[in-house]
This record gives structure tokens, sequence and C-alpha cells, in this order.
């Protein structure tokens, strides 16, 4: 009977400790993005998201005609509003947060 607890708790402990990422796609409609701009957008984005270690950087693909940012990123360590809102900080509307709605001034388009 000890046996099959032990068995069973160390079992429980196990699986508790298994899920160590959840890796998603994530896409970010920039509305302000355009050909003449996207430069600029760019580095402001990196700059934003460099602090949070769950955004994989290398994954960040800028598309200025479609006026959006794919990227890949690790649920675990970031959620989806970090992002947005760490965007909208430094001054771009991201998806519906604006830059008024965190505090931040907007940048012009």
């Amino acid at each position: 009977m000890k046996r099959t607890i032990a068995g069973i708790a160390f079992a429980l402990l196990a699986a508790a400790g298994c899920r160590q990422q959840d890796v998603r796609d994530f896409s970010v409609s920039l509305p302000a993005m355009n050909e003449a701009n996207a430069a600029e957008i760019e580095k402001d984005v990196r700059a934003a998201l460099a602090m949070y270690r769950g955004v994989d950087k290398s994954t960040l693909a800028f598309d200025a005609a479609a006026r959006k940012v794919d990227m890949k990123y690790d649920s675990m360590q970031v959620a989806q509003k970090n992002i947005e809102f760490a965007i909208a900080k430094a001054g771009w509307t991201a998806n519906d947060v604006t830059p008024e709605s965190v505090g931040a001034k907007a940048k012009s388009k």
C-alpha cells in the first residue's frame, strides 16, 4: 500500500513538471505601418520586445504591405497582451491596443 501511494505521488510530481514551453505563433496588426516608416517601426518594436525572454526575436517578420509583424512566443513566459502593450508603449497601435490606452504618446504615421 505504501509503495502504491509513493508511486502515485511520484507520478503526479513528474507530470507536474513536464510542461516547460508552449511556443505559439502570433500576428500583431500595426495599422500605422507603411513603406515609408517600416524601418522606424521595426526598430521600435524590436527595442520594445527586447526585454521579453518569451518572444523569439529571430522569428520577427515585418510585412509593411500587410501592416503586421508575425512572431513566435512562449506563452509560459509572456502573454499576448504583454506584447501588444509593449508595442503600444513604444508609440504604435498594436492590434486594438493604442498608445493612449497605456499612457504613451502616439508616434506620427
